[in-house]
């Protein structure tokens, strides 16, 4: 002992000059001396002949696990806790090195202060499991705009993984909405350090559009700099799709009035033209006028179908409700279309759910809404192989929190591997006279009759494609009493 003071009396001044805290120990566990900023940091003060253990300025349930890390040949890295000389607990990180002078065996402790740090890293855990659970999409770039994490949540609503998009520039999920001058505004807010927050539209892995409201925020580093940016997304993809519904629906409900109104004007003179056309019919003989009059004749019949059609479909329907065998009407449209020519090379898939139970329908029409999209998607195919799959299903509905709300429906769901419907085309699909077949290929009607008749269901008909890979019809009939 004396020995050991005498030796390090000549280097007191200098231990005590370092910022990291000392104690020296014997084999006994018994503290010879500290420096300067341990005695300050701990309270110790050594005593020759009274020394202290070091044992009495560690936590009780933390003894057990330092003796434990003691038994080392030379050198060993030690995290344990002290109490300081204000009683607090410190958290500290340093290493122990054995120091033999002669026959003598000394540790030598170099430890630091990690309460803060420790204190940091919790947060930081607790703030990173919030995000990487949170419901909300969460993405963090850097300050170029580079991908550097996503969270759970951002990888469902994307349909990509976290590997597919970290280190990538989140103009991977562009949709083509938004124009260059829109993102430069987003930008030049946010470099200059302020929260920018909107409305945008972007693209699923599958090439689905999905809605969200984002939040933009400047990462701000100890110097003031921009080091990245957080950004919040809230998925509001249902609520668009239902607001366009709504908006789709008080347009066809217009359209509908005034096709009413165009059919009754033009009925009118159409059946004045068509009887004028009888009359010559069976008053002249010339042959050549027979034929253009037979010619004419059988332009006014589809003319005098498509009013029929926009009179019948842009009012109420007196047809009788009765129970229906969805399954039942499915099978007999798909044995209606599947014979034509048009079926040929086309592979018909066929998954319906037997549990389904009866709806209340006009089975006529709802077989003319089957057929009118089973037409389109052969038409989709142009001629070539491919699958034509149509399920029935229950669906349950919920609200927009993602709680089973318990209304249930009848869904219907036509897909085809067909060439796909352009987003501005999706658009106007349901309005009448609108078509992407050749001219004098559809009246451009059958979607529009199809949607008023699900209409007049209480249901909803809705459309899902992606150009070059196909389309999804998704036909929802309300289930109506106990079920």
């Amino acid at each position: 002992m004396e020995y050991f003071n005498t030796l390090f009396a000549q280097y007191d001044r200098v231990v005590d000059l370092l910022p990291d805290m000392l104690i020296i120990m014997d084999d006994e566990n018994r503290i010879l001396d500290t420096n300067k900023t341990a005695s300050d940091a701990l309270g110790v003060v050594t005593r020759p002949r009274d020394p202290k253990y070091i044992f009495e300025i560690i936590p009780k349930d933390e003894r057990s696990r330092f003796s434990q890390l003691l038994p080392f040949q030379d050198q060993a890295r030690v995290e344990t806790r002290f109490f300081k000389r204000d009683g607090s607990i410190m958290d500290a990180s340093g290493i122990v090195r054995i120091l033999r002078v002669g026959q003598s065996k000394f540790w030598v402790y170099f430890f630091r202060d990690v309460t803060e740090e420790k204190r940091r890293e919790l947060d930081l855990l607790r703030y990173s499991n919030v995000i990487q659970h949170t419901l909300n999409p969460i993405q963090i770039t850097d300050a170029n705009g580079v991908m550097v994490y996503v969270n759970a949540a951002f990888e469902k609503v994307t349909g990509y993984t976290s590997e597919e998009l970290i280190g990538k520039n989140p103009r991977i999920l562009s949709s083509g909405k938004h124009d260059k001058s829109f993102w430069q505004n987003v930008w030049k807010q946010i470099v200059s350090g302020k929260i920018w927050v909107g409305r945008i539209e972007n693209k699923r892995k599958d090439g689905t559009p999905f809605y969200t409201e984002l939040v933009i925020s400047p990462i701000i580093d100890f110097e003031g700099k921009v080091a990245g940016y957080f950004g919040a997304h809230r998925d509001i993809t249902e609520q668009v799709m239902l607001e366009k519904r709504l908006l789709h629906s008080q347009r066809m409900e217009s359209i509908g009035t005034l096709a009413a109104g165009i059919a009754h004007e033009v009925g009118n003179p159409l059946t004045a033209i068509s009887s004028l056309v009888q009359v010559i019919q069976h008053t002249t003989n010339d042959e050549f006028a027979k034929e253009k009059l037979e010619l004419i004749n059988s332009q006014i019949n589809r003319i005098t179908k498509i009013i029929r059609d926009l009179v019948d479909f842009s009012r109420p329907s007196d047809h009788i409700l009765q129970p229906t065998n969805v399954n039942k009407v499915v099978k007999e449209a798909l044995n209606i279309v599947k014979y034509s020519k048009k079926a040929s090379g086309i592979t018909f898939e066929l998954e319906l759910d037997e549990s389904i139970p009866e709806i209340v329908a006009v089975p006529d029409q709802l077989v003319q809404v089957f057929i009118n999209i089973l037409i389109n998607a052969m038409d989709a195919l142009e001629g070539n192989e491919g699958v034509i799959r149509v399920q029935s299903r229950i669906s349950v509905s919920s609200n927009d929190k993602g709680i089973n709300s318990g209304g249930k429906s009848v869904e219907i769901v036509i897909t085809d591997t067909g060439k796909g419907i352009s987003a501005n085309e999706l658009e106007k699909i349901f309005e009448p006279f609108y078509t992407t077949k050749p001219t004098g290929k559809g009246t451009g009607l059958g979607l529009w009759v199809s949607y008023n008749i699900i209409k007049n269901f209480g249901g909803d008909i809705f459309v899902e494609s992606v150009p070059g890979k196909g389309s999804k019809f998704v036909i929802s009939l309300p289930l109506r009493g106990e079920e």
